[in-house]
């Protein structure tokens, strides 16, 4: 192969140079690895794996911030002590345990929730725009605020959709911010 000025090297489709370090033996691995790196990506770009990621990571942040604020449920140690009245350490703990278990699994399915049906209609408009811009959280933002708040009428949908489009903006801008350079 001749090589002209000024122009790109042209190799045959599974004849490309391998990486330094490796032999045309490791060739076959190779393809094997980018051709499972090229599934994942794909499956990572699609709007159900985006979707589902964003609902179980909800779940995952919910649960913790239920667990971390479980703490503040027991503030009147009098309350507390007549609904647990006649029963033992073990059992006292246990009905603490089961409380905690059922307020994690409620927070968790709310923000997962909210968080899965924010990035599957983030997904959908980013696709159909083909642009990933500010537009995109904003406009899904709303979407989902209106969805979330639609059964306390139309201007409750219309003032969720608001204010959830605000709070995508504002995070958005926060995670997009350049950062100052360090030297």
């Amino acid at each position: 192969m001749s090589s002209f000025p000024l122009v790109a090297p042209f190799f045959p489709a599974g004849r490309e140079p391998l990486p330094p370090g490796y032999t045309e033996e490791d060739r076959a691995q190779l393809n094997q690895a980018k051709k499972y790196q090229g599934w994942m990506t794909a499956g990572m770009e699609s709007c159900a794996a985006k979707t589902v990621i964003a609902g179980i990571g909800g779940i995952g942040i919910g649960a913790f911030f239920s667990l971390m604020s479980a703490s503040f449920a027991y503030e009147d140690p009098l309350l507390r002590e007549r609904t647990q009245a006649g029963m033992n350490n073990t059992q006292k703990a246990r009905e603490i345990f089961r409380e905690m278990g059922r307020g994690m699994w409620r927070s968790g399915k709310g923000f997962g929730k909210v968080g899965s049906l924010f990035a599957g209609i983030e997904c959908v408009i980013e696709g159909y725009r083909a642009k990933n811009d500010m537009v995109n959280p904003v406009a899904a933002g709303f979407v989902a605020g209106g969805v979330l708040a639609r059964n306390s009428g139309p201007k409750a949908a219309l003032g969720g959709g608001l204010a959830f489009a605000a709070f995508s903006a504002a995070i958005d801008l926060f995670l997009r911010r350049e950062t100052p350079d360090e030297d």
